[in-house]
């Protein structure tokens, strides 16, 4: 298998392949909280001076009404995307007033669970779909999740570059291998997955008001007023403190084929769920959740990866790629980086650049249900005790010192610098790899070190902490000029966003919403795309 690996790495070498290394496409979506200066949930609504949250294509809300939403558009260098998330940054700041914007993934103090607003899309079918699904999630997890922030990376691989593999294994260029090559790295993604919140993994330690708003069986250790930590935690917000269906592992979802993906995905959303089914649907003429499947929609299917294509209007996403394959891949892993002003840095970004391009480039045999649970569980290792010298991984069913593996990911990852940095001059590959590396030597240089290091250093809260960085953020970024946007392009995109969110609510005032949903469930469950 590394001879494969090196056979490859050295074709993409080539003087006349390195420009194709140079098309991968990104795209960020960063969620944050709006809080107060008191360092509480704000009870204000979306600010309207952003926009309409329901088609604003750049500043959007996710479930709570408070977790807003930033999305860049796609684009193939990463200067310009932090450029392009800086300057949402800058602009809603300019707009929120009094109000802070929360730097850390898991949230603020939380008080009773009246404080937690699902978000609200105004009075069209889709408005109301969108905020019926997150009342459902409120229903079936709590209200708890619905206020956990992450960050999410969008990547595509360019055309020139699937070209070159698929001349490589000496078979046809079209979307089929395309699909195939994106779920052959998402396969691999799984195997080595744990490394992100290793090295990211950003939420060690929590304030305790959390626990009131979620079941757990965890065991912490206390510090401060309110603040609970796993001595070696990396990512709490990836335990099951955070969202995660228990009932989907029955579903055995695989990443085998996208036929066998999309097959899975739709038998979650129409098989029904016992225990939603106690939650009722429609109770006294009040929907409480879109219906009683195991799955809502799609969209509540948690994974750390997900296989992507930009749906046409009136697909679901299973539909769009059963229509078009897989146009990219969404990691969905990171935590929130606290000493970020805007949640992630050009390093991380490049790293995982490095990532997968390893995971698209090894050779990635299927993966059985069996071998998938074993990487879940290396994965949940590592969020609740990655820093632990002593901590072993299975691999192959055999249990690994986390260092070793660590060493191995890494020598492949220096090869793969060495030749993403010829393709973009410079060393900037090279150099993540060597930054990166010294978190391999040393886990408290990783992020969930520094931030738990921190805290236990000054003998300071979590919320004291996060209240500190997020004035910080604030003073830095409100009154900095913008980079990539002009001020009239937001306030462009802003009226436009109000304008279509008022034509939708207008087509929809005189039809029926029942109607809608029965509707959007039919061709949901159809298989056909004349349906």
């Amino acid at each position: 298998m590394q001879s494969q690996f090196a056979e490859l790495l050295a074709t993409l070498a080539k003087a006349e392949h390195v420009q194709a290394l140079r098309g991968i496409q990104r795209g960020v979506e960063r969620e944050t909280l709006r809080i107060t200066e008191q360092g509480k949930l704000a009870s204000s609504p979306h600010p309207k001076a952003l926009g309409s949250a329901l088609k604003h294509p750049l500043i959007t809300t996710d479930y709570a009404e408070t977790l807003m939403e930033f999305i860049t558009p796609v684009a193939s260098d990463i200067a310009v995307t932090l450029e392009q998330l800086s300057d949402i940054h800058k602009v809603t700041y300019q707009e929120l007033g009094d109000e802070l914007l929360w730097p850390l993934s898991m949230p603020c103090f939380v008080g009773s669970a009246e404080d937690i607003v699902i978000a609200q899309y105004g009075s069209s079918h889709t408005g109301k779909m969108k905020t019926l699904y997150r009342k459902g999630l409120t229903y079936r997890y709590g209200g708890g999740m619905q206020i956990i922030a992450g960050v999410h990376f969008n990547f595509s691989l360019s055309d020139e570059l699937l070209a070159i593999l698929a001349q490589h294994e000496n078979k046809p260029f079209n979307q089929d291998f395309v699909s195939t090559r994106y779920f052959h790295l998402i396969r691999n993604y799984k195997r080595v997955c744990w490394l992100i919140p290793y090295l990211f993994g950003a939420s060690p330690a929590i304030c305790k008001s959390f626990l009131q708003h979620t079941e757990d069986n965890i065991e912490f250790s206390s510090m401060g007023k309110g603040t609970v930590y796993r001595p070696y935690g990396t990512s709490l917000r990836m335990s099951d403190l955070g969202y995660t269906n228990k009932e989907q592992a029955d579903l055995k979802i695989t990443y085998n084929t996208l036929e066998e993906y999309v097959r899975g995905l739709r038998r979650a959303i129409t098989k029904e769920s016992a225990r939603f089914s106690k939650i009722g649907v429609k109770v006294d003429g009040e929907y409480r959740q879109l219906n009683n499947n195991i799955l809502q929609i799609e969209n509540e299917f948690y994974s750390a990866i997900r296989p992507k294509r930009v749906a046409r209007s009136g697909e679901t996403p299973t539909q769009a790629l059963e229509r078009g394959g897989v146009e990219y891949i969404e990691v969905r892993a990171l935590d929130v980086n606290p000493f970020s002003p805007v949640g992630i840095t050009a390093e991380q970004i490049r790293f995982l650049d490095l990532l997968l391009m390893y995971c698209a480039i090894r050779p990635s045999e299927p993966l059985s249900w069996e071998e998938q649970v074993i990487t879940d569980k290396n994965f949940n290792r590592v969020v609740m005790d990655g820093r632990n010298p002593r901590l072993t991984l299975n691999d192959n069913n055999y249990e690994r010192p986390i260092s070793d593996w660590l060493e191995d990911i890494f020598a492949d990852l220096q090869q793969i610098a060495k030749v993403m940095d010829v393709a973009h001059g410079g060393s900037e590959y090279s150099d993540t790899v060597t930054q990166q590396y010294r978190c391999v030597l040393n886990p408290e240089l990783t992020l969930s070190g520094q931030f738990l290091s921190y805290l236990l250093d000054n003998q300071m809260d979590n919320s004291k902490f996060g209240m500190q960085l997020a004035r910080q953020y604030k003073q830095q970024l409100r009154d900095q000029p913008l980079q990539y946007f002009s001020r009239s392009e937001f306030d462009r995109l802003r009226d436009a966003s109000l304008a279509a969110q008022a034509e939708l609510e207008q087509q929809d005032a005189n039809t029926s919403f029942d109607e809608f949903l029965e509707e959007y469930f039919r061709r949901a469950a159809c298989q056909s795309p004349d349906c």
